[in-house]
This record gives C-alpha cells, structure tokens and sequence, in this order.
C-alpha cells in the first residue's frame, strides 16, 4: 500500500508541475474594419499561441462570402450569426473587435460554451444583458476550472476546515475577498504587476497546505475564515488578470464583471461538491488519512516549486 501511495504521490506532483505553468486562458483577437456600406477587411491582431488560422476559422453570416482577408456582407451589411469553429481547443475565448464605418466599434466574446454571437449589421446592436452575461459567466467557470494553482488552494483549504458548518463561513470570506479585488483590479482601481501576485498565490497554497498537515491550534486552525478573507484578496488579483486579458465591454460593463464574478463561484462550487462526494466515498477507507497526508504533501511540493518559479520572474 505504500508504494502505491509513493507512485500516486511522483505521478500527482509530475501532472500538477507540468499543469501550474499552462493554467492561463489563452485568448485570439480578431478584428473586423468597415470599409465601406457592407465591405470589411479582417485579420487576426493578437494570439498568444499557435498562429490563429491554423485552428480556428470564422463561420460568417450566412449572406456574407469572404475572399481572403475581406467580407463582402452587400447591402444587408453585417448582421446574422457569426460562430468560431475550433474556440475551446488552442484557444480558450476569440475576442472579435469589429469597427463600424462611422467610426464606433464593438467587441464580442466567443467561447467553447458560446461559440457564435448575433450581429446586428452596425454599432447601434444593443446586444442583450443575456448574451454578455453567458459569454463572461462560461469565461469565469472555464478559468477557474482551468486555473489548477485556484483549485489547489480551495482543496487545501477544504482539507484544513473539512466539511463542517466552519466551510460554510470559510468559502463565504474567501468569496466576498477575491470579489473586492476582482472589481476593484478590472475596474483600475487597484493596479499590481502580475508576477508578485502569482508568487503569492503559490506561496498562499504552501501555507495552507502546511496548515493542514498538523493538529496545531495556529491561526489557520482557529480563524480559517479569516486566512480565506486575506488570501482571497490575492486570489481575486489573479481573476482580475485573466480578466483584463478578455476584456470588458463598454457598454454592460458591470454585467460582464458581476457575470464573470459568478461563473468563477460556480466553478469553485463545482470543485467543492466533487470534493465532498470524493470525502464521502473514501472517507470510511482505512487508508484515507495516508491519502489525505499524501494529497496534502503534493500540493505543498508543487506550490512550493512554482514559489520559486514565479519569485525567480519578479527579479528576472
């Protein structure tokens, strides 16, 4: 039983090291320029991957047909459903930017969950709260699903506070902090580098999953609401950044920011319901205080090894 618990041990710390430094969304930008009434030219501006053709291709509107890097749409002009084939494979959102002849623009977030939006042929469309708030609620799951180092954290901190009726207040703080941040980072009232801020990520997940390897009546122990509250703040700065990488549309600004809020809960949610059915089907093992210490020693070690990453890229 040992040396299975040693394999499971060299195998989770060789899966989450290699996941820790690929976990940001990765985004395409696309835009669109009107040339004339119903005439565009299109390019890819911004990728951060492979080039952006070589896996994704654009489903225009019906009525439209593209040569090359131009649209001609007729008098009809942009309107009807525009999808992205391939969306949620290299790339996890395309942002597609389209400028109107009279000069106003707008910007439209397509996803693996929401693949296709609805243009209404100019810059007057008034998309719907809906459509924005699915966009940006998809986009807040997927980055956190996607974002091991958050995940780790909330299963060390499930793994300190266990489920009892102290989860419920810990998971509440750790909510309400990274809520703050989150807004007040996308909105630019708060302003940080991104390299110290995932530094004290890592560093967050070492601490608590120290924390929970002992008995100590420590701060964490007594007030883990608390340590979820100052944690959450840092943890919220990092939301903030994959947000600012997708952006924000002008108009229903705060229905993107609250809706995106709402998909990272919903996602966090998801990761703490599998981990109880987890806790409920092993719990009566002989063997699951060993798997717990063995989880727990995996995340410190993996923490602690992009610790040293991410501190090396501040004075990099």
């Amino acid at each position: 039983m040992m040396a299975c618990l040693r394999h499971w041990l060299f195998a989770s710390l060789a899966l989450f090291a290699s996941l820790g430094q690929a976990h940001e969304m990765s985004m395409a930008e696309m835009q669109l320029r009107e040339l004339a009434q119903g005439e565009f030219v299109w390019q890819w501006t911004a990728s951060e991957k492979r080039a952006p053709d070589e896996v994704l291709k654009p489903l225009w509107p019906s009525h439209c047909t593209a040569e090359v890097n131009l649209l001609h749409c007729g008098s009809a002009g942009l309107q009807g459903t525009l999808g992205m084939e391939g969306v949620g494979q290299a790339y996890s959102a395309v942002l597609v930017k389209v400028f109107w002849l009279d000069g106003q623009a707008r910007v439209y977030t397509l996803t693996a969950g929401q693949p296709t939006v609805h243009l209404y042929g100019t810059a007057d469309d008034e998309r719907g709260m809906g459509e924005i708030a699915r966009a940006y609620t998809l986009l807040g799951v997927e980055h956190i699903l996607s974002g091991i180092d958050h995940l780790l954290f909330v299963i060390a901190m499930l793994l300190l506070v266990g489920f009892n009726r102290r989860l419920v207040w810990t998971i509440s703080a750790f909510t309400a902090a990274h809520s703050l941040t989150l807004a007040s980072s996308a909105l630019g009232w708060l302003v940080l580098r991104p390299p110290p801020v995932e530094a004290a990520i890592a560093l967050s997940i070492v601490l608590v999953a120290a924390e929970a390897l002992h008995q100590r009546q420590t701060i964490s122990r007594r007030w883990p609401a608390l340590v979820a509250f100052l944690f959450g703040l840092v943890h919220g700065l990092g939301f903030a950044g994959a947000l600012k990488e997708i952006g924000l549309p002008d108009d229903h600004l705060l229905v993107a920011l609250l809706s995106f809020n709402v998909g990272v809960e919903i996602g966090q949610l998801l990761t703490v319901a599998a981990a109880w059915a987890l806790w409920r089907l092993t719990s009566r093992w002989s063997v699951a205080p060993k798997l717990r210490t063995a989880l727990l020693y995996s995340i410190g070690s993996v923490a602690a090894y992009w610790s040293l990453l991410r501190v090396a890229t501040i004075f990099g």
